[in-house]
């Protein structure tokens, strides 16, 4: 919960509606002096006593959570009065399908790179899938092939992955 000292100076939201603070206020715990935009926030768009009727009614365990999200809502309210926070999901959602399109079109372009780029690795003219002048791990352009079968090459080709 966040804290509030009740002798020095009234929470923000006694302060904004011009009211004592008494040390039972179900705002100062979570409506700090130090943030009076938060509760202005929060009054403009859902109103004091709807908000007092919603923090009585909630666990207290429950209350600072409910009261971030009512202050996000607000914010995201006044940002965009007609829809909210769910403009900012809806948002969001775009772009991470168009990150996850510009993703997929970046794995086909590597696919097709791998695809196109794989040669036989030599070594002095002779292919060295026979172990001649090559080393076990199948090196080839700096990409690591394990000397096992694979059989689920994207390439569609049936060789073995060290013998590339």
């Amino acid at each position: 919960m966040a804290s509030s000292s009740y002798s020095n100076s009234p929470c923000a939201a006694c302060k904004f509606l011009r009211r004592k603070c008494m040390p039972d206020c179900i705002f100062a715990p979570y409506f700090p002096p130090e943030e009076p935009q938060k509760f202005a926030n929060v009054h403009k768009i859902f109103g004091a006593s709807n908000v007092s009727k919603l923090l009585n009614e909630v666990q207290p365990h429950q209350r600072e959570d409910a009261v971030n999200s009512l202050a996000y809502e607000a914010e995201a309210r006044i940002k965009d009065p007609v829809y909210g926070c769910v403009g900012a999901i809806s948002v969001l959602q775009r772009q991470v399908l168009r990150l996850q399109k510009e993703l997929d079109a970046t794995n086909a372009d590597l696919i097709r790179y791998s695809c196109n780029e794989m040669p036989t690795t030599h070594h002095g003219g002779r292919r060295t899938s026979d172990g001649e002048g090559g080393s076990s791990l199948g090196h080839s352009h700096g990409f690591y092939y394990p000397s096992t079968n694979w059989n689920n090459d994207p390439c569609g080709n049936d060789y073995p992955r060290g013998d590339i």
